[in-house]
């Protein structure tokens, strides 16, 4: 394909390609079997998190020869490298979950380095595990280059008695086989058929929230993230997707035309009408750091106050990503959304078009089963409330999928535990009791560190039948498999001195995510008594390494908890340098 269609003059791989002075870059390139042509084309960067350290990654690197053909066939030279993946099922529970929240940033920064160490022109990224996927979209954005995301698949679903299982159904079989409902040999049976394929956990936990954010924010093309990981299927949307990219460098249209605070309104409406995980709250706001955008947890919790919740999706739901796809997916959904005007119909994608354009060519529509119609959702509010009050005056988040009304509600004394392990060991002994609203604090993104997610305590808890009779508070996060009254992310942390640290037994706590407050009985002057005999954060055991440097660059999880100031204080420009 003739190479008229891009001036390479304006691009930065010119800096390694272009001109006598770039001789012995040239001959690297040589060395690596490319032809003089493919030298003078433009560098697309093909960026994987494949790794053999679980299913949701295992995949991506076959899926990623397939998006080279499609760059190649758009009249681009594809140069394909990896990065890291900390894969949350594995790290859950145990000290690897520290690990969790820091690769998303290691992620983006790796990813980064790449790029601008070898000035690739733009960036097709594919990733499969929960941080992943914010992470590769942070790249995407803070390098503003033209950039096409492209999500592994979804793993399909086990069978176990005749039933759908996932994941979910083994962290929370661990509960039940504590209190001595499930053998030693139901659990050894289930964990084998739990996951029978590659791909991501199979219901709306971050891994397929993110994803359908990844559609509806415009970074990947329509219905591209829906397909389970192992079907062959996924090689057109591959393709679609590195053909894609080329059109957009073509265009000049780069990543922060594509996310603007619509788009990042629109993704917010996606996350609540499916019922997706908190991490979105979190996640979000990190990526509109990315652009110099304002929209931190609040703006997210605004917007799902309002937006109905029609697609029925577990852990509150039935469904698993199998099901959604196989009823027309996340483009089906947001034209339910625009019938309502809940969408920004004119907000740029990575096909080139607009979301609106995109979407008339979508055809499906509402089954009622899986996605039911908007105008006869399943609760006329999101999945997704944020909070906000005296014990959290930065805000916090709880998913109330699935939940009544009369269940969104919750007052009672609180138990203290000063770090997850400790609230882990008191929940198998059943050392808790009903009504009571455990506090799990220490767990921040800072005084963690790494803001641990809370699962193996809270399916522990469900497995019991306990999940509705108590409520659960930390300044850690939940996983998007979290059932229950759980209420993350409250800031300020314990490690910054906010009032979760300042906490008794016996504090009598409400949350009300119907009037979206949390609270604790105690009036200001008790709170600033508390504030002046407090002794300061707890020590952390991470002094060194990665876990330390995230801790101290870390800010608040109200703004995604991310690391470095943004696109607002940015003043040099990769691709125009």
């Amino acid at each position: 394909m003739s190479n008229q269609r891009f001036d390479k003059s304006k691009l930065p791989s010119r800096h390694v390609t272009e001109g006598p002075a770039r001789a012995p870059h040239r001959s690297f390139l040589y060395a690596m079997g490319l032809s003089e042509e493919e030298i003078h084309k433009p560098l697309v960067g093909v960026a994987t998190c494949w790794n053999e350290a679980a299913p949701c990654n295992i995949s991506l690197n076959r899926q990623a020869q397939v998006a080279k053909h499609g760059v190649k066939k758009g009249g681009g030279t594809p140069r394909e490298f990896t990065t890291i993946t900390v894969t949350d099922g594995i790290a859950m529970g145990h000290e690897g979950m520290r690990a969790s929240l820091a690769s998303r940033d290691a992620i983006a920064d790796t990813v980064e380095l790449t790029m601008r160490g070898h000035c690739y022109d733009a960036l097709v990224g594919l990733a499969g595990c929960d941080k992943s996927l914010p992470g590769m979209m942070m790249a995407m954005v803070r390098l503003n280059v033209p950039s096409v995301f492209i999500y592994g698949g979804s793993i399909l679903p086990g069978r176990y008695e005749g039933r759908d299982v996932t994941i979910q159904d083994v962290f929370e079989a661990v509960g039940s086989h504590q209190s001595g409902s499930f053998s030693d040999a139901e659990l050894a049976v289930l964990e084998r058929v739990a996951c029978p394929s590659s791909g991501a956990c199979g219901a709306q936990y971050t891994a397929n929230t993110m994803a359908c954010v990844s559609e509806a924010i415009g970074l990947a093309l329509l219905n591209s993230s829906g397909a389970p990981a192992p079907y062959e299927s996924r090689d057109q949307y591959g393709e679609a997707s590195g053909e894609a990219v080329m059109r957009l460098i073509e265009k000049n249209i780069r990543a922060r035309d594509i996310v603007t605070r619509k788009a990042l309104e629109n993704a917010a409406r996606v996350v609540a009408c499916t019922g997706g995980s908190t991490n979105g709250a979190l996640h979000l706001p990190a990526i509109a750091n990315e652009a110099g955008i304002d929209f931190d947890l609040f703006d997210v919790a605004d917007i799902m106050r309002d937006t109905p919740y029609f697609v029925d999706l577990r852990p509150g739901g039935k469904y698993v990503a199998k099901d959604l796809y196989e009823v027309g997916g996340v483009p089906v959904v947001m034209k339910e959304l625009a019938k309502a005007g809940l969408l920004h119909l004119d907000c740029l994608t990575a096909s080139g078009e607009t979301l609106g354009e995109a979407l008339e060519q979508i055809r499906g529509e509402a089954d009622g089963r899986v996605i039911h119609p908007i105008a006869t959702p399943i609760t006329k509010t999101g999945g997704v409330v944020g909070l906000k009050g005296n014990l959290a005056p930065d805000g916090a988040i709880v998913k109330v999928a699935g939940m009544s009304e009369a269940e969104q509600v919750f007052t009672g004394p609180a138990r203290v535990f000063e770090s997850e392990e400790e609230a882990f060991e008191a929940v198998k002994t059943r050392a808790y009791k009903e009504g009571e609203v455990i506090v799990i604090r220490n767990e921040g993104p800072a005084g963690g560190p790494g803001m641990r997610e809370m699962l193996a305590t809270t399916a522990a808890l469900s497995g019991q039948g306990m999940g509705k009779k108590v409520a659960l508070i930390t300044d850690g996060r939940f996983s998007g498999a979290t059932r229950g009254f759980c209420v993350g992310h409250v800031g300020p942390e314990a490690a910054h001195g906010g009032p979760i640290a300042l906490l008794k037994d016996g504090d009598m706590i409400t949350i009300d995510a119907v009037s979206g407050s949390l609270s604790v009985a105690l009036s200001d002057e008790d709170l600033a008594a508390r504030k002046a005999a407090w002794a300061g954060p707890r020590p952390t055991q991470y002094e060194s390494g990665a876990i330390w440097k995230f801790a101290r660059m870390v800010g608040g999880a109200r703004w995604g908890a991310v690391t470095h100031p943004g696109a607002k204080a940015e003043r040099h420009v990769y691709m125009d340098q």
